[in-house]
């Protein structure tokens, strides 16, 4: 049987329901937080602990806290996802059926294309073609906005990427609707879209672009870590929007979550 959940936990849980989504370092501060509030024993390196006795009573809901990492600046977050449905009808009970309709467009384009995101233009001509219901200029950008605030997307200069939210929650959609098209990196064994790949045809990882940064930090002749061809590519700094470290809490419980998207070097 698993262990109660305490005031800690649900305090803890609490916070995760109304954000949807928290950095890694921010759930650690949590944890702190949460346990100190209510006279809980804290170990600073038992999160994982403290997560699992969470994630034992929400079965019953069908509901899970995941860790995802940030495409953009390589780090970790903490999600509350549903895990009930495995495609995007998970979405109906937010948006109406062409907005869906939009996302499930947008992510086509995201998937299919090299760089692992789609342009605003390309989205808006997509919003021609619904098969639903049309949307006018104006009503996409407003419904794109909404994806955005609701942390499905990201948004940089007009181009939209997945955000860690949508990766962790659709994961096993994207694997089965998209399982042609997109690859797992090859150093932490998740889904990579914005990400290089090996150009031997033979070979063809794909790497995060984080995950390029950390490898070949230290090496001055960068390799390919399957094939050992030579790494063509451009290897782009290690960019950290956040501190790692714990931070704490603000005085409400409000907070600053989705992963603020960096520069991206090229991708082939």
């Amino acid at each position: 049987m698993s262990p109660p959940m305490g005031d800690s936990h649900k305090r803890f849980l609490q916070t995760m329901m109304s954000n949807g989504i928290i950095s890694a370092s921010r759930a650690a501060a949590l944890h702190k937080h949460c346990c100190e509030t209510h006279g809980a024993h804290y170990v600073a390196d038992r999160l994982e602990d403290f997560i699992n006795i969470i994630n034992a009573h929400l079965q019953s809901l069908f509901m899970h806290i995941r860790k995802g990492m940030s495409e953009d600046d390589g780090l970790e977050y903490y999600a509350l996802v549903n895990v009930t449905e495995t495609d995007i009808t998970r979405m109906a009970s937010d948006y109406a059926d062409n907005e869906l309709e939009l996302f499930r467009k947008t992510m086509d384009l995201i998937a299919d294309s090299e760089s692992g995101s789609a342009s605003s233009t390309d989205i808006l001509n997509c919003a021609d073609s619904l098969q639903t219901k049309k949307l006018k200029k104006k009503e996409t950008e407003h419904v794109l906005n909404k994806f955005v605030q609701d942390k499905w997307l990201n948004e940089k200069d007009g181009e939209y990427t997945l955000s860690v939210r949508c990766i962790v929650e659709m994961e096993q959609y994207m694997r089965t609707i998209y399982q042609d098209l997109i690859k797992v990196c090859h150093v932490c064994h998740n889904i990579a879209l914005q990400c290089q790949m090996c150009e031997n045809p033979i070979c063809g990882i794909k790497v995060h672009l984080p995950c390029v940064a950390r490898y070949f930090r230290a090496r001055s002749d960068p390799r390919c870590p399957e094939c050992s061809d030579f790494w063509p590519h451009e290897i782009p700094e290690i960019l950290h929007s956040q501190s790692q470290s714990s931070q704490n809490l603000p005085s409400s419980s409000r907070e600053s979550t989705g992963p603020t998207p960096s520069r991206r070097s090229r991708r082939s």
